[in-house]
């Protein structure tokens, strides 16, 4: 199992038009079929000195092995994505963990 978690920070993070734009790209992404779940976020109400808030967009995938993963990243409504969200981040962060 692979879990794959990605943050992303917007590049004008006062723009709720970019917000939401970049929202309704993450939702496009749910029709990948190589992934096992995916859970898009935003940082919680949680508030301890160990938890980092400064992000405005999470992606969690849970993916079956590397092979899934690796095929995602090359899907084509995942490149598209990139191509047409870019624009409204100007940071992106990933973690992997694998079981």
């Amino acid at each position: 199992m692979l879990v794959h978690t990605v943050y992303f920070w917007l590049t004008n993070p006062d723009s709720d038009d970019d917000r939401q734009a970049l929202r309704a790209g993450l939702e496009t992404l749910k029709s990948i079929t190589h992934f096992e779940a995916l859970y898009i976020g935003k940082p919680a109400e949680t508030r301890r000195p160990v938890i980092d808030h400064s992000y405005d967009w999470s992606l969690t995938y849970i993916f079956k092995d590397l092979a899934a993963h690796d095929a995602y990243q090359e899907d084509p409504i995942h490149v598209k994505f990139v191509e047409d969200c870019a624009r409204y981040w100007n940071r992106v962060q990933i973690y992997d963990a694998e079981e």
